[in-house]
């Protein structure tokens, strides 16, 4: 006979005159004594406690682990909150990968990306200080035109359109701002994209191709 059998089947045998009519044994560890107890229905010392249910022959049909507590089941729920976030941060992460494979063919495919974006972001920035140039030159002159009322009331429409015109060189400094935090923030994704390209595949541009003609420099 097996030893891993010996011991219970020693126990059952010491036990059997009261082995009830489920055909099965419940045995844990008193955890005040140290001592093993069992009995055909599941001994009130064992309840919440981990425990083992045997069959008639003595094998081991079913572990019960021991009844978490409040704390640990609170514990566990966390565990298994981080395990589900960070499986779904790894789908994300494949999900990701696989469209900037899909996307890229070559490290020079994201080269020329990121010129063709940053090159539309210039585009706007010159636009706009170009507009910024008429409109000053604009406010110039009607600034020529409200010296000659220093000592005088403004005629409104003056008035209106010297403010009209400061308002629209504030709205183009304004964009001007934005689309350089964007050429910025474009710079940084496809440096991200080019980085993790580079991780992907073990392949780095050993020719890189001379970017799309880009506008004049922006002031």
């Amino acid at each position: 006979m097996p030893e891993r059998r010996l011991a219970p089947l020693l126990l059952i045998a010491l036990i059997a005159p009261a082995w009830g009519a489920t055909g099965e044994l419940f045995c844990c560890t008193d955890p005040g004594s140290g001592r093993r107890i069992c009995g055909d229905t599941l001994p009130p010392v064992c309840r919440g406690q981990a425990h083992r249910i045997y069959d008639k022959a003595g094998n081991p049909i079913k572990d019960v682990p021991a009844t978490l507590t409040p704390e640990q089941k609170a514990a566990a729920a966390a565990a298994a909150e981080r395990e589900k976030q960070l499986e779904e941060e790894k789908r994300e992460r494949r999900r990701i990968d696989q469209a900037l494979l899909s996307t890229y063919a070559t490290a020079e495919d994201i080269d020329m990306a990121q010129a063709k974006a940053e090159n539309d972001v210039k585009l706007t920035i010159r636009d706009a200080t170009a507009k910024i140039t008429e409109l000053q030159k604009r406010q110039r002159k009607l600034a020529e035109e409200a010296e000659f009322y220093k000592r005088k009331t403004m005629p409104a429409e003056l008035d209106t359109q010297l403010r009209t015109v400061g308002h629209e060189i504030r709205l183009q400094q304004e964009l001007i701002g934005l689309k350089r935090k964007e050429l910025a923030t474009i710079s940084s994704k496809y440096d991200g994209d080019r980085r993790r390209y580079y991780e992907l595949t073990g392949r780095r541009s050993n020719a890189p191709v001379s970017p799309p003609a880009s506008p004049s420099a922006v002031r």
